[in-house]
């Protein structure tokens, strides 16, 4: 590839992916939400977010639907800042007009704006097939094949040691990822993968398929023997702002889950919600998580805590 390219990340995941690849040092800029590794975070910034801080989630939802009602963006794209920069690439996604810039809204801002046509990859992953096809494709348009290679074999080889070691285990307890408080969302997407990988019951959500919405009654007829909150977006101690919202729920108390100690909270911003090669690390903490006495990753306190009702 050449040294020279420059390549524009507008997605925390695609920017995981280009470090991860060896290329750090061809990004110039990047997504106000790209924020890891912390190297980049002195980079150009060239959207931002038309959501005020400081909402609850209740509040962000209702924002939400009001821009999409209203056909606008969730997101500004500096133009100026992208002009400035003229990039050769620019990584977005066509998946989910909440998580990141939308692929028309890149397509429109480039258009008029750039002295040079730039190649645009559309990133749309539903699955952990799909994040290492992602990978597989962006580092064959970089010509870093090999780099790509090298690094999905890795990521491979950790999720085979995962499933080898939980072959003959067959007690599967059953485990609701809650991806928002309010109102309440279940995970989908690559999420009740990762659960059932790790040696869990998935329910109430669809692996591939997007993360739904569902009712309390939902929650307390499924009765999960683990429940793990990792709101989109949110740190560990964001979502503990707001926990709140569950505990006060009707018959929270009596839940399997509850009475047996087994409440969990994930950091849903590092992990989780970013379909990147940290997906593996999610995988390792839904291990930890599920299988405390098979798996010991690292990752307690940091990428998830036990919450003690």
């Amino acid at each position: 590839m050449s040294s020279s390219l420059r390549i524009i990340s507008l997605l925390p995941s695609a920017t995981e992916i280009i470090c991860a690849l060896g290329l750090e040092q061809n990004l110039v800029g990047r997504s106000h939400e790209c924020d890891y590794p912390e190297s980049i975070q002195n980079l150009p910034v060239c959207t931002e977010a038309n959501i005020p801080d400081g909402l609850s989630s209740g509040e962000i939802d209702s924002k939400v639907k009001e821009i999409l009602n209203d056909a606008l963006s969730l997101y500004t794209v500096k133009k100026d800042v992208i002009r400035e920069l003229q990039p050769d690439i620019v990584i977005t996604q066509d998946q989910c007009d909440v998580c990141a810039v939308s692929l028309p809204k890149i397509q429109q801002a480039l258009q008029d704006h750039l002295d040079k046509p730039a190649q645009i990859i559309s990133l749309q992953p539903n699955s952990i097939d799909d994040m290492l096809a992602d990978i597989k494709r962006v580092s064959s348009t970089l010509n870093v094949a090999d780099a790509g290679d090298a690094l999905i074999e890795d990521l491979e080889e950790r999720i085979n040691i995962i499933r080898h070691k939980l072959k003959f285990i067959d007690a599967k307890p059953t485990v609701a990822c809650i991806e928002w408080l309010d109102p309440l969302m279940v995970s989908g997407n690559w999420i009740p993968e990762l659960v059932s990988i790790a040696g869990g019951k998935p329910v109430l959500a669809d692996a591939g398929k997007h993360s739904p919405y569902v009712d309390w009654d939902d929650i307390r007829l499924a009765d999960p023997d683990v429940i793990v909150l990792m709101p989109c977006g949110f740190s560990i101690d964001r979502t503990m702002r707001e926990i709140s919202l569950l505990l006060d729920k009707p018959g929270f108390a009596e839940l399997k889950a509850i009475k047996n100690n087994r409440l969990y909270i994930a950091d849903g911003n590092q992990y989780f919600n970013r379909p990147g090669p940290r997906l593996v690390d999610s995988l390792e903490i839904m291990a930890e998580i599920i299988n405390p006495k098979q798996f010991i990753f690292g990752f307690e306190g940091n990428g998830w805590i036990k919450f003690s009702v």
